[in-house]
């Protein structure tokens, strides 16, 4: 059921909107790739592969500022958090522009991960203020389809802008997205969280609330999905500039091919949008993980057996690369949707909570998958090979619904 006001936006402004607050993560994320070699000749050359930790780092940070973010929005509103968060961002900007080495610049991405925890939180709270059951399916289909543009065209923002400028400035320029994306918000949209509903920000209270939340098998076995998702879309992330770069030497045409995939991709969510509210949530999850199981194995037996020419080899790897970012927007909202359903006023908190465990689990399993890059894919689909595995087992035993 809706829950729209007379003064609410558009259900198209408010799609833009919320997926413009989601593009700052991923812009802050993808727009860094085609900056790896530059990166790594200025601040790693003898480690290559610590380079990666620039979006893992920024990612941990992410996952932990999610933690409060959440509940901070339930008591103070979405907007209020949103604001701050886009002023840490700009901190964390400035020390990773003047950064002189890579740890310093971690640390930077680390502030500004957990800035961004604010517009991630803050957005899917909002949908669930607004929207509930499979229309919220549906609505968050349709951020994730506007979404992926962004991402898609990250990674050519950043070549534009190291061809103008440099590396660094790539920094200052995202803050130029998040507060465009603030401002909006600011501007046109009201707060979906009304004084009645708020909740005061209180450790115990949370910590009660928290145990409530994760008492739910729904929420426990959606929260397996989104680790598993967003491990293997992390790993992905972390070494693709440099399997197109190292294993197939096409580091030249990256963000071209990055835009490709990303595009493609995208039309996940438009699928989505059209067919979950006549199949459910959970037929989609289950259908998504199992085609994630034979594209991963079939991909890692092909390149594995040594049988293919390297042009083969990079076909292989393309297609596989389309079925990771695909599996975003038929896993990650569906898996949030009905993990929130049943959550209602909490949903902040519930958002904090998948939002925190979800990407400090994913984090923690990407990085070794991104450093065990030994010059080939292979790791990375053997790595997305048992992930869809795992969580299609745990899908077993998700309670039986009806609606869901």
């Amino acid at each position: 059921m809706s829950h729209q006001t007379p003064t609410q936006p558009s259900k198209v402004e408010f799609v833009c909107i919320m997926a413009l607050l989601m593009a700052v993560v991923a812009l802050s994320t993808d727009a860094m790739l085609p900056a790896f070699p530059s990166m790594i000749a200025a601040l790693s050359a003898d480690a290559p592969n610590k380079v990666q930790l620039i979006v893992t780092i920024f990612l941990l940070g992410m996952g932990l500022g999610t933690m409060i973010t959440g509940p901070l929005s339930d008591q103070w509103g979405r907007k209020s958090v949103l604001l701050g968060g886009t002023a840490l961002y700009t901190v964390g900007a400035v020390i990773c522009w003047y950064a002189q080495t890579l740890e310093v610049l971690l640390a930077g991405r680390f502030l500004q991960g957990l800035a961004v925890a604010a517009p991630r939180a803050v957005s899917v709270a909002m949908v669930r203020d607004l929207y509930s059951g499979r229309q919220m399916a549906q609505i968050t289909s349709f951020i994730m389809m506007v979404f992926a543009l962004f991402p898609a065209m990250a990674p050519t923002f950043g070549e534009v802008v190291i061809a103008l400028a440099d590396w660094r400035a790539i920094f200052i320029a995202l803050v130029g997205v998040a507060v465009i994306a603030a401002l909006w918000l600011l501007i046109r949209q009201p707060e979906t969280l009304p004084l009645d509903r708020r909740i005061p920000f209180q450790v115990g209270t949370i910590w009660s609330r928290t145990k409530q939340i994760l008492s739910m098998r729904v929420v426990v076995i959606m929260m397996i999905v989104q680790v598993s998702t967003f491990a293997t879309l992390f790993a992905m992330l972390s070494s693709i500039q440099q399997i197109f770069d190292v294993s197939f030497g096409r580091g030249d045409q990256f963000h071209l091919w990055f835009a490709g995939i990303a595009v493609l991709a995208g039309s996940s969510g438009a699928v989505n949008a059209m067919v979950v509210r006549r199949v459910g949530m959970r037929f989609m999850i289950s259908l998504m993980l199992r085609t994630q199981i034979i594209l991963s194995a079939t991909t890692a037996i092909l390149i594995g057996s040594g049988m293919l020419n390297m042009d083969a080899q990079f076909a292989v790897f393309v297609i596989f690369a389309l079925g990771v970012f695909f599996q975003i927007g038929l896993l990650a909202g569906n898996s949030t949707a009905l993990a929130m359903e049943p959550l209602g006023a909490q949903a902040g908190l519930a958002a904090s909570v998948m939002g925190s465990i979800g990407t400090i689990g994913a984090v923690l399993i990407a990085i070794p998958i991104g450093f065990a890059f030994n010059g080939t894919p292979l790791p990375l689909m053997i790595g997305a090979l048992t992930l869809a595995t795992l969580t299609s087992i745990a899908m077993r035993f998700l309670p039986s619904r009806q609606d869901s």
